[in-house]
């Protein structure tokens, strides 16, 4: 079994001379302490203008150079350097000095009695010498997708790390630039057929400047963790703002609920926060709904077994029980009693006399029946969907 350990580099020539060593030494340390048999070294110089391509040529074919005459991109750098290689096992870290070779042995290690696709060294733990800006910044990467993704997270953005080829087609496509390592942690985390680990790394501070913009860069960072999380777990943003709003409105009806509970009227003025308190649990359901159907055609579309995908997840399992149908029925029922005097009297008389507010929770229930209805016939949609690309599947 072959690794590769893929070295980026942009403007380097403080370093890449050491790290191109110590990744070479650190070769019969992998091959003896792991199932690995061979290590290649590939460096890859993305547009650099200073002394870099030249002090990594002076190692010959010891390793493999691969020259960007204009600048690419970090992650351009990288997928080109597995591109050109067959090796089962593809990695890569920092030229800038701050990773050791040497814990490919832990890396591969872990990838090969975890089964995981990918492994990474984390940077986050207390004998790190990461700068107290960066720290700060991959805490937040972190805590953005252990939010979303019901899972701790401590390190999303590491550059080192291991990944199994066979699983390269689930990950890419991956950015070009340097949020490449957060798209893959993500991609990893939130697809239902990887999985990623991540293990204590020694980090050292960098030789040389920092090409990572902490703003422009962390930006970017979180732009294509959101993205991710849209792509294959939408329901979880969507999810999480519709519960929101819904725990909203009913903080808003707690006073006229009380109010009302204790001289069995309500004030006119409430009117305000019944009409308010509607709107937030219409929008609240809605997006629960739209969230469900999101991250169902998601799992269909992204999943090797479609039919099996549609099924997962609990609102799937709502949607899908006999019993979702109470739910409408109840609503329904409820709806209709808040104003059956009122419609009775209106079909005798063809006047109303109702207060407004039993009104305004019929209309709500009617309109929380009208959402679950139409969500229930795209969710059926979607499972003649998974059908059909199962059948398709079966007959390639």
């Amino acid at each position: 079994m072959k690794l590769l350990i893929a070295i980026p580099a942009l403007d380097e020539e403080t370093s890449i001379t050491s790290i191109i060593e110590r990744s070479l030494d650190a070769r019969a340390v992998i091959v003896a302490g792991t199932p690995v048999t061979q290590v290649e070294v590939t460096v890859v110089s993305d547009g650099s203008t200073d002394r870099t391509v030249e002090l990594a040529s002076a190692f010959g074919d010891r390793i493999r150079l691969i020259v960007f005459e204009e600048n690419r991109g970090y992650g351009a750098a990288i997928t080109e350097a597995w591109r050109q290689s067959d090796a089962e096992l593809v990695g890569f870290l920092d030229a800038d000095g701050t990773c050791d070779p040497r814990f490919f042995v832990e890396l591969v290690n872990e990838l090969d009695e975890s089964g995981a696709d990918v492994v990474l060294g984390c940077r986050m733990h207390r004998a790190s010498r990461m700068p107290a800006l960066r720290r700060l910044g991959n805490l937040l990467f972190a805590t953005v997708v252990s939010v979303f993704s019901f899972q701790r997270v401590r390190d999303v953005a590491s550059g080192m790390r291991v990944v199994r080829r066979s699983s390269l087609s689930e990950l890419f496509p991956l950015p070009s630039t340097l949020d490449f390592t957060p798209a893959m942690s993500a991609r990893a985390i939130f697809s239902r057929d990887l999985s990623i680990r991540e293990i204590d790394m020694p980090y050292s501070e960098r030789e040389g400047e920092s090409k990572l913009n902490p703003f422009v860069d962390g930006l970017r960072f979180l732009r294509v963790i959101l993205r991710t999380i849209l792509l294959y777990s939408p329901s979880r943003p969507l999810g999480l703002a519709g519960l929101g709003l819904i725990g909203a409105a009913a903080v808003m009806m707690i006073s006229p609920t009380l109010y009302w509970l204790e001289h069995r009227s309500l004030l006119e003025w409430m009117i305000y926060r019944f009409l308010v308190a509607e709107l937030f649990t219409t929008i609240g359901t809605l997006l629960l709904c739209a969230g469900h159907l999101g991250s169902k055609a998601a799992a269909i579309s992204l999943s090797a077994e479609p039919e099996r995908a549609a099924q997962r997840g609990v609102s799937a399992h709502f949607f899908a029980s006999r019993w979702f149908w109470a739910v409408p029925a109840a609503l329904v029922a409820g709806g209709v009693a808040l104003i059956w005097d009122a419609l009775v009297l209106y079909l005798r008389t063809g006047e109303v006399y109702e207060h407004w507010s039993r009104f305004v929770a019929m209309v709500a229930m009617l309109t929380l029946t009208a959402l679950f209805l139409v969500t229930k016939i795209l969710d059926y949609c979607l499972d003649l969907l998974a059908e059909r690309l199962e059948y398709l599947r079966l007959e390639e």
